[in-house]
């Protein structure tokens, strides 16, 4: 990593996010919305945001007026809550959370009264619930969450009743199940996740039943499929990728026959399309992106024809927009964004024309988000 805090740490920061705002149209009735495409990239050495809007036909990334947008110290992770109307930037160094409203229009960034919001020490993830009502911070330095309720009308942010809660040894990275039900953390000194029901009224995490679940040798990045059905883990220290069935009741994890699942190619971070029938792994040390088919019953990956897929210098995270005709892959070495055409019957990345797109120092982390019209 370029901040100089460790290969483990810097992975807790490799949140990606597609948002989806308002769906009229998609299942017959009315014609389609009008929407408007927009990514955000946070830059950890330069200490900004880049904002693009995206061409939905080509996913070419235009620069927003006014990008980049400052944000505190070592701006890491970053998380657009479900109405499109907010963005959130967690801040590793000044341990707050830098909070923006989004114009729908334009895509330009203003900072919301209040912000930057308190977090714990070295937060380096931050995510927001499927429903928009609460944030969750994960704080590295303190080995536990901070979670917030997010007013709806402002976007501002205010600690739940007893926050933080405890999460296990150097945690990394968070995700919450589509349904709104789960949290789940993983524990990179720790070996393990830990998982969390959430209340639906305060938003406060309670323990499930025999958690903490074992992973692999240093557990980061996570990703949930939008059925909800399974998890995803990558290990950095044993190159692979934990995989685990969801009990949609429960929320306790049980690892699947083929995990954990070898990539051996150094795994950064991972994502998951929006039809989840495709995974993506950012693979930091090789400079490339892995991608696999999910099967839908069993949650076994199968490796891509032509995977893996060069990317810039020392990949970090993957995201995939809306649509799931673009992926979006932030190069931490080579200050810039890597743009690929995704085919939607096999999966392949085909690197559009003009990509990549220049960013700022140190490109971590990618939002992408639709806003209708």
């Amino acid at each position: 990593m370029k901040v100089h805090l460790g290969r483990a740490i810097l992975l807790g920061f490799l949140t990606v996010t597609y948002v989806t705002c308002s769906g009229d149209g998609d299942n017959g009735g009315p014609p389609p919305a009008a929407y408007k495409y927009f990514a955000y990239v946070t830059n950890i050495s330069a200490g900004n945001i880049s904002a693009y809007s995206i061409n939905s036909a080509t996913g070419a990334l235009t620069p927003v007026a006014g990008s980049p947008f400052a944000a505190a110290s070592s701006p890491a992770s970053i998380a657009v809550d479900p109405t499109g109307k907010f963005i959130y930037v967690g801040n590793f160094s000044t341990a707050n959370i830098s909070a923006y409203t989004i114009n729908a229009a334009s895509g330009a960034l203003t900072p919301i009264a209040g912000s930057p919001f308190a977090a714990g020490a070295s937060m380096s993830s931050v995510a927001v619930d499927p429903n928009g009502k609460f944030a969750y911070s994960v704080n590295v330095g303190s080995n536990n969450v901070s979670a917030y309720t997010i007013n709806a009308a402002t976007g501002a942010l205010a600690a739940v009743a007893g926050s933080p809660f405890a999460a296990g040894a150097l945690p990394q990275d968070i995700a919450i199940d589509p349904t709104g039900k789960f949290a789940y953390v993983t524990n990179g000194q720790a070996n393990n996740i830990s998982a969390y029901s959430i209340n639906a009224t305060t938003g406060a995490l309670t323990s499930i039943a025999n958690s903490p679940f074992a992973a692999g040798t240093s557990p980061a990045s996570l990703a949930i499929d939008p059925s909800s059905k399974f998890a995803y883990i990558v290990n950095l220290s044993s190159a692979d990728i934990s995989i685990y069935a969801i009990n949609t009741i429960t929320g306790a994890l049980t690892a699947i026959a083929d995990s954990p699942f070898n990539i051996g190619l150094g795994p950064s971070s991972l994502t998951i399309d929006p039809s989840g029938k495709f995974l993506f792994v950012a693979l930091g040390p090789s400079n490339h992106v892995a991608g696999y088919t999910i099967n839908a019953t069993t949650g076994a990956l199968t490796p891509i024809a032509g995977s893996p897929f060069a990317a810039g210098s020392n990949p970090g995270t993957v995201a995939v927009e809306h649509t799931g005709n673009f992926a979006y892959v932030t190069n931490l070495g080579s200050n810039n964004v890597s743009v690929y055409a995704i085919n939607a019957a096999t999966g392949a990345l085909t690197e559009i024309a003009s990509s990549p797109f220049a960013a700022g120092n140190g490109p971590v982390s990618v939002a992408t988000i639709r806003i209708k019209q």
